[in-house]
């Protein structure tokens, strides 16, 4: 098993190398080896495994994943609700796979909550979704997690590859029919989905894009009268390593706003509460409020130790993630200075992460809980108000790795990449129950890095995933004669390690941090420093 470490340690290294803009003669040495690298890990893998198949792998495997498909009870196309409605449908019924937490705790770290306080005590549980009703059984939720099961079983999406960015895609968004996306090459590019064309290069960042944001309507008209454009215009924030958020009018393709910064811009997003709020993440750490009014800055707070790489609203809040595993949750109080209050910070102590600079945590927020990706083979969801924190399995391998989280009609999409070989895709689980549904993956899936989703008029998925390549998922009919170009498959690995128990959980991070341990001979070289998180997203 020593050597077996090593090897994936080596192999996360040289994904951490092959992103960096120059390399030393000793680095591109240590890239060309992996190859070598990944057969000689096979190897040992099989010579681990022994003569048995590990369950849902293989000739058996492949037929018993077979059977539980042909097993599972057909859909009728029309009683399966369209994806618009599965949300709402899901607030009439939560019935969750764990029981609630006790009253007790919750309310103190309700307490905890308010006081604004960081928190170090970490409190692992079992289960992961307790959101318990009464008013539903389980076995009335059984029914539907079956249907919903057997829909996606046989889900068909036909793929389109968007060609124009000259680096790694890292954010996308979708507004009406187009596809914005932001790339380390600098740009912004506006696609027509239903073409599959670029209508619009966006340049003017002089440091690699690393994130946009969408505003909703109503403030994007406010925006345009402001600036003597029609009232349906439409504007994207991005934010940059040259410490810029740049607003974008789509109509027209220009920047009609530059907002300098100070300080590299790692995250952002836009806080629809008062006149309206920008709020951006840096690279050191730092997390600040912008006026939508006038674009001034309302407040800056030191907030985290290292980058911060993820921020998302939800309603009045504003959920804040590190490279150093921290969590803040923040409160919009609607104010010209200082609109946001801390109500919660979660050190890395508490969340399981214990990363740095060159780290990546990503965050999703849905009512008391969070859920996480940060490079590893599963998800956390953080119950923010209490600090209990449980563990989703997102992949068979310890080799896996998850980039992103997202949540789109009654779905948590994560996304799925295996170091060791290279595959890739996404795998679907039901809300509020956090059940695994299915994956979803195609020949030479690159790794995904981020993820935007809506639907049609008819209730269709449409999403956009992006990374090396930007793909645009365009769902298909299920009795359609169209070929699909997805595959659709069950890991029976994940299925039986829904939620693992705390002893689990510490085991595989303490095995996990074993990667990082001889950093000199196999990491960077000494000297070398981390650069922006979002640099440290790697690509096969």
């Amino acid at each position: 098993m020593g050597e077996v470490r090593k090897l994936q340690k080596k192999l996360r290294q040289i994904e951490n190398l092959e992103i960096k803009i120059s390399l030393t003669p000793e680095e591109r040495f240590k890239i060309s080896r992996k190859a070598e690298l990944r057969s000689r890990l096979a190897e040992l893998q099989l010579q681990l495994s022994g003569p048995e198949q590990t369950p849902g792998t293989g000739e058996d495997g492949k037929e018993k994943m077979k059977r539980q498909v042909v097993e599972t009870p057909e859909v009728i196309p029309s009683q399966m609700p369209p994806a618009s409605k599965i949300l709402k449908g899901e607030k009439e019924s939560k019935a969750p796979a764990m029981p609630v937490q006790p009253a007790s705790q919750r309310g103190a770290g309700g307490d905890a909550a308010e006081t604004g306080g960081v928190s170090h005590q970490r409190g692992d549980e079992p289960g992961g979704c307790p959101d318990l009703d009464p008013e539903h059984p389980p076995q009335q939720e059984d029914v539907k997690f079956k249907s919903l099961k057997a829909f996606w079983e046989k889900a068909r999406f036909r793929l389109r590859l968007l060609e124009g960015h000259n680096d790694i895609v890292t954010s996308v968004v979708a507004v009406d029919n187009l596809v914005v996306s932001g790339s380390r090459d600098t740009t912004v590019k506006v696609w027509h989905v239903p073409t599959a064309t670029q209508q619009k290069n966006l340049g003017g960042h002089t440091g690699g894009v690393t994130c946009l944001s969408a505003p909703p309507p109503e403030y994007c008209k406010r925006l345009a009268r402001l600036l003597s454009l029609s009232d349906n215009e439409r504007f994207i924030l991005s934010g940059s390593a040259d410490c810029c958020v740049r607003i974008w009018a789509l109509s027209i393709g220009q920047c009609v706003k530059s907002v300098y910064t100070f300080n590299a811009v790692a995250a952002l997003c836009f806080l629809p509460e008062g006149d309206g709020y920008i709020i951006t993440g840096s690279d050191g750490g730092k997390v600040q409020a912008w006026s939508w009014h006038d674009f001034q800055n309302c407040q800056s707070v030191n907030a985290h130790q290292e980058a911060v790489t993820s921020i998302q609203s939800q309603g009045p809040l504003v959920f804040s993630g590190s490279a150093e595993g921290g969590i803040s949750v923040w409160e919009n109080r609607c104010s010209d200075r200082d609109p946001l209050r801390l109500l919660h910070h979660w050190s890395g102590q508490v969340t399981g992460f214990s990363g740095g600079a060159g780290e990546r945590l990503t965050l999703s927020p849905r009512g008391d809980r969070v859920f996480l990706a940060y490079g590893r083979a599963w998800l956390k969801i953080l119950h923010w108000r209490t600090g209990m924190i449980s563990r989703l399995t997102n992949h068979s391998s310890i080799t896996g790795v998850t980039d992103c989280v997202h949540q789109t009609g009654g779905l948590l999409i994560g996304s799925s990449y295996d170091l060791a070989n290279g595959e890739s895709g996404l795998n679907l689980f039901s809300l509020p129950q956090c059940r695994y549904l299915a994956s979803l993956t195609w020949s030479n899936a690159p790794r995904i890095l981020c993820f935007a989703a809506w639907t049609t008029g008819s209730g269709d998925h449409r999403w956009v995933t992006g990374g090396q390549d930007l793909i645009v998922w365009e769902q298909l009919p299920s009795s359609g004669k169209q070929r699909s170009d997805i595959t659709v498959k069950r890991d029976s690995r994940i299925d039986s390690c829904f939620f693992e128990s705390e002893a689990d959980t510490e085991e595989e991070e303490e095995e996990t941090d074993d990667f990082d341990d001889d950093g000199g001979e196999d990491g960077r070289p000494d000297g070398v420093q981390g650069e922006s998180s979002w640099l440290r997203c790697t690509l096969q």
